[in-house]
């Protein structure tokens, strides 16, 4: 007889639980998950995969512009923001009902609500209590909140798929990948953007001219950045629009205020308290390198780890967990060399140590850099050039890192992360033959 109702119970049905689950139950694990809101996670439900089908939608802005000097007559131009909020939200629904396919022709139970730990082994969902023999939390991160006089009347990325109408006037604030990433989708639907930054920097984790680049195409495009100027507060106007208080500058008043200012783990309330699992000082669940927390029989993945919120590195964490607690095929994800990308207008992608990183690490190293205009842009007679960066050790000729910003940055990053984890180097990347005409082929035409 079992001693518990399950082999695994999952608190979190996002891409990293979904995974482990789906997993798990395909080695013969008896498997629950349990999910608040929808199956799919931030990722799929409102991250990532909805936020990449606006950058679509709003790049059409630009193609429209530049369809004329490819000979292409466009008579007329018309945007309508429900069609394609609606579109999204419906391709947000599909994804969700594959995702609940997938997990339930794996003959894993779903269960919907809030599951908060009793102690090690029980769960709570509403008025039903489960046992289970091994339980893994990963809940994600939630969007951060200013604390602040009037903050309430902003919104968060998670609110913006759900508008009415698009805003004449937007406030981001932030200067991380989220905030660079929807200033580009409402500059290009032609909403006025600024950023408020607390900082004096944008994409503080990214190779700093790469930054300093899309700042200054930014910039070009018109949105405003203001810098080192923290939240004061938020004063609601008469006629509906908001003020915003924020350094030492005069207040913005904008019709939307955005915040994207990072994602704390989503841990509280969870019951990790009555389970004795412990929690680092911002809230992420503490996991060794195999995801188990201090209680031998509770694990955690994905960004309630806050090891690297990336939804690739949950999902490998999952994959990881699930071979080898139920699959007998132990491994560990390497954090090491992540390649990742921020979807902004223009992309960026990177992979490796940036340039300042690889310096103090290995002191002399050789930067190769190609600094042009994409041919697409030359013909439409569009000014806006990429960088492409390699960094290199000057002793072993390895590449440490790459770091691109132009078109099509994060499909060309995905190759080239293969060759920076191998370890290749300058030297192979220059016995390796162009494909041409393309934008790609600079990174084996550096000298």
């Amino acid at each position: 007889m079992n001693a518990y109702d399950y082999d695994l119970f999952v608190i979190g049905a996002g891409s990293g639980g979904v995974r482990a689950a789906r997993i798990s139950a395909g080695y013969g694990a008896r498997v629950a998950i349990a999910e608040e809101y929808r199956v799919g996670g931030t990722c799929v439900i409102r991250g990532c995969v909805p936020k990449k089908l606006l950058v679509y939608g709003a790049h059409f802005a630009e193609d429209l512009e530049d369809a004329r000097n490819f000979g292409w007559t466009v008579e007329s131009k018309h945007f309508d923001w429900a069609t394609l909020r609606d579109n999204v939200l419906s391709e947000v629904d599909r994804l969700n009902k594959a995702y609940i396919s997938t997990l339930e022709s794996q003959k894993v139970t779903i269960l919907h609500g809030r599951a908060v730990l009793e102690d090690a082994h029980t769960v709570r969902i509403g008025d039903k209590t489960v046992s289970a023999d091994k339980i893994l939390i990963a809940t994600g991160a939630r969007p951060g909140f200013p604390d602040c006089e009037g903050a309430e009347h902003g919104i968060t990325s998670n609110e913006v798929f759900h508008l009415e109408t698009l805003p004449k006037r937007v406030v981001i604030a932030g200067g991380g990948y989220i905030a660079n990433e929807f200033a580009g989708i409402f500059n290009a639907l032609g909403v006025k953007v600024t950023l408020l930054l607390r900082g004096d920097r944008l994409l503080r984790e990214y190779d700093q001219q790469l930054a300093e680049r899309l700042q200054a195409i930014s910039t070009a495009k018109g949105i405003d950045f203001r810098f080192n100027a923290p939240f004061q507060k938020v004063e609601k106007q008469a006629g509906g629009s908001l003020l915003v208080h924020a350094g030492k500058d005069a207040p913005i008043e904008t019709d939307l205020l955005v915040y994207a200012i990072g994602r704390p783990p989503n841990s509280a309330e969870l019951g990790l308290e009555a389970a004795g699992v412990e929690l680092a000082e911002n809230g992420a669940i503490k996991v060794d390198a195999d995801s188990r927390t201090n209680v031998e029989n509770i694990y955690a993945v994905g960004d309630v780890t806050d090891r690297v919120q990336l939804t690739p590195v949950a999902i490998r964490e999952g994959h990881a967990f699930a071979d080898t607690v139920f699959g007998d095929k132990p491994w560990r994800v390497d954090h090491s060399c992540i390649p990742s990308a921020v979807f902004s207008h223009p992309p960026i992608a990177a992979v490796g140590l940036t340039e300042s990183q690889a310096r103090n690490a290995y002191g002399s190293v050789r930067v190769y850099a190609s600094d042009f205009r994409p041919m697409k842009n030359v013909l439409a007679g569009r000014s806006e050039r990429s960088l492409y960066k390699l960094v290199v050790d000057e002793a072993s000729d390895r590449i440490l890192g790459a770091h691109i910003i132009g078109p099509e940055a994060a499909e060309i990053m995905q190759p080239l992360a293969i060759a920076v984890k191998a370890g290749l180097t300058k030297a192979q990347l220059d016995e390796t033959v162009a494909v041409h005409p393309t934008m790609a082929e600079e990174l084996v035409l550096m000298r």
